[in-house]
Order: structure tokens, then C-alpha cells, then sequence
């Protein structure tokens, strides 16, 4: 399934920094930055309860905002990019 996570941590104090820090680091683990604070991930049911559950574990709920969007699918037919877009169809052949 495609998601994408969309979150804005307070990072006023030093525990937001490293909350946001561990935020983005979670994402990256499972897709790939398309903003600042927004990603895409593209995950099965497994992998999707455990994304859910570290980004859960990272934020502050009184503070923190996190929102996980499940993408309709197929990605290329319900989700446009304008401008500079790097995103890298991981399910294709890679070229080394």
C-alpha cells in the first residue's frame, strides 16, 4: 500500500529537535521525502503497523501534529507532481 506522512513537530525546545530528527529518520527508513515534512511510502500490512507504531512512539500528541494518509491506488493514475519531482518508482528494474 502507498501512504504518505504528512507530520509538524514543535521543535522550540531541544526534545522537539530530536523528536523531529526521529521523526524524519522513521520516514526515511520506509520511503522517501517528497517536502520538508512530508512522505511517501510505499508498504505492506507489516511494515505499515510498525511505521505506525514508531512514528507514534517518536511524537509528543499535546505538541506534535501526524497525519498518515493511505494512497488510493494505482500512485501514477490519483497523484500529480509539478515542479521538481524525485521520486524513484522503487518496484522498477534500478540501473547501477
Amino acid at each position: 500500500m502507498d501512504v504518505l506522512i504528512a507530520y509538524d513537530v514543535a521543535t522550540e525546545t531541544r526534545a522537539g529537535q530530536r523528536r523531529l530528527r526521529k521523526v524524519a529518520q522513521v520516514c526515511q527508513d520506509f520511503g522517501q521525502r517528497v517536502q520538508k515534512s512530508v512522505f511517501e511510502c510505499s508498504v505492506n500490512d507489516m511494515q505499515f503497523a510498525l511505521l505506525r507504531q514508531q512514528l507514534l512512539e517518536c511524537i509528543n500528541p499535546q505538541e506534535d501534529n501526524l497525519r498518515i494518509y493511505r494512497l488510493v491506488e494505482p500512485r501514477e493514475r490519483y497523484v500529480e507532481a509539478h515542479g521538481k519531482n524525485l521520486y524513484v518508482d522503487f518496484t522498477d528494474p534500478l540501473v547501477l
